[in-house]
């Protein structure tokens, strides 16, 4: 049998060692280098979004469309609808750190803690908020048809003694429910709510005379709006829209400072590195600035809104606020 001095075992225990360290500094080194806005990204991006064909899977598309070109990775849209948004909601706040998984919600993102009384996660604390993409405005639409041809028709109808006027939403709570009761907090009107199971399906029942007023996406809305089958009357944003001035503000019949907007952002796990955060912020910002982007919502009267991740906080936090504060004054019971 072969003896090793103690000279020898030192130096076998010293090479074992430093070959070690070395080893779990080149794993450090990869995992730091993986994890650097400076590589971000270097392969696939998910971005988790509600059913297709929703506004937000929409704006999601077009998008990713732009980021695979300027990250030469592959940006895929995984659809996860159902329970008011909170199973894609989960899927996002369970995925690895890392920047590779991001949600694309709304303003239900804002909505869902006024109106459930336990969600399955924190609205504040289990996502950081990462960019804005777009707004658009409601749109309070009539049957063309029908005796309101101003917004001030429709408040004297509905003040009017055994007035039996109906409006409709996509459901109770849903975000379309709450820009309606914010209208009616503005004007004093109380009338009948009939919730439908989307906006398509209550436009179909103003179209047919069947349902008195809905405040559309205006987007949603807008064919009907050009064709004279629906009449407007007023949008629910601050200004004018730029590329369609015909459509007043109700803002603007009387009620100034009233504003409100459908909205779609980009989220991410609370726990994603900084650095790559306001990489994905800056870049999903250039991205939809691009002009064909910009013509593409355009002609929807959606509008491209940039903000970086302190100004997209504060304006979450600030809808979380807003509708807190209608669905308490409505008195709508949470679920």
């Amino acid at each position: 049998m072969r003896h090793y001095s103690q000279s020898n075992w030192l130096y076998c225990s010293f090479v074992l060692a430093l070959s070690a360290f070395l080893f779990c500094s080149n794993v450090f080194a990869q995992n730091k280098d993986a994890n650097s806005s400076g590589s971000y990204p270097n392969r696939t991006v998910k971005i988790v979004a509600p059913g297709a064909g929703s506004g937000t899977d929409i704006t999601a598309r077009i998008l990713a469309k732009y980021l695979n070109t300027a990250w030469k990775q592959s940006v895929i849209i995984e659809n996860r609808p159902g329970a008011g948004g909170s199973i894609g909601i989960n899927a996002v706040i369970n995925s690895p750190p890392d920047g590779y998984t991001l949600l694309a919600n709304s303003a239900t993102y804002a909505i869902n803690p006024a109106v459930y009384k336990k969600l399955p996660y924190d609205a504040v604390k289990s996502l950081a908020n990462v960019s804005m993409l777009t707004t658009t405005p409601y749109v309070l639409i009539t049957n063309a048809n029908s005796p309101y041809k101003t917004i001030g028709d429709l408040i004297q109808a509905s003040k009017k003694p055994n007035s039996a006027l109906s409006f409709g939403s996509a459901g109770i709570g849903s975000s379309t429910h709450l820009a309606a009761e914010f209208l009616h907090q503005a004007t004093g009107m109380k009338n009948t709510h009939i919730p439908y199971k989307s906006s398509p399906e209550a436009i179909q029942d103003v179209l047919a005379g069947r349902l008195d007023y809905f405040m559309a996406p205006f987007d949603t809305a807008l064919s009907y709006l050009n064709t004279g089958k629906l009449r407007s009357l007023g949008i629910t944003s601050k200004d004018k829209l730029s590329q369609f001035p015909q459509y007043s503000t109700i803002a603007e019949q009387g009620y100034p400072g009233f504003d409100i907007d459908f909205w779609v952002g980009i989220w991410a796990p609370i726990d994603v590195p900084q650095d790559i955060l306001k990489k994905i912020n800056h870049d999903i910002n250039k991205a939809m600035q691009d002009p064909e982007i910009k013509a593409t919502f355009d002609k929807a009267g959606i509008q491209v809104r940039e903000m970086d991740q302190q100004q997209f906080h504060q304006f979450v936090t600030n809808e979380m606020n807003k509708y807190a504060k209608i669905v308490k004054q409505a008195g709508i019971a949470q679920n």
